[in-house]
């Protein structure tokens, strides 16, 4: 190549890279994944004879995001404990959640996650079962988030006082 080919083809490389560098990254959209697991545990607690249906309760909701994104950020974590101590009532505590609370915790180690992945991990696990399946707890909030290696979905269950 000449210095003018290539003088010729700099400002195409320039046009290229500026686009791949001002594309914005993708964030996945999982608020139809997040409503899957509502109705997921909505048809276990039926199954279950509860007689009333789960609610979505955005302070619960936060709180499944604080801890979904403390998950996915702390490879330490895998369970209901947070990387500051906190717990499940603690986070509802501090979400503005009155009433007692339980968490049902995924975790997939890739991109993305499915709900047959979510109820595999839950489902058959007999504290978790007990948890998604006990008719006290009539509100919930479901959080879900992805990196290129991992995936975590949690769910914070909540018996209103």
């Amino acid at each position: 190549m000449t210095a003018s080919s290539i003088l010729r083809a700099l400002p195409a490389a320039v046009l290229v890279a500026g686009a791949i560098v001002g594309t914005p990254a993708a964030h996945a959209d999982n608020k139809r994944l997040n409503e899957s697991v509502v109705v997921n545990v909505f048809t276990i607690q039926k199954q279950h004879g509860c007689p009333t249906e789960i609610k979505i309760n955005p302070q619960l909701r936060l709180a499944a995001q604080w801890h979904t994104n403390d998950v996915l950020n702390n490879r330490a974590l895998d369970g209901d404990i947070g990387s500051d101590g906190s717990t499940a009532q603690d986070r509802a505590n501090k979400a503005g959640f009155v009433g007692t609370v339980s968490e049902t915790v995924a975790i997939n180690p890739a991109l993305a996650i499915s709900g047959i992945e979510i109820l595999n991990q839950w489902y058959y696990r007999p504290d978790y079962m007990a948890i998604m399946s006990n008719c006290a707890n009539t509100q919930i909030g479901v959080w879900s988030e992805n990196s290129l290696d991992r995936s975590v979905v949690v769910a914070v269950y909540g018996q209103p006082t």
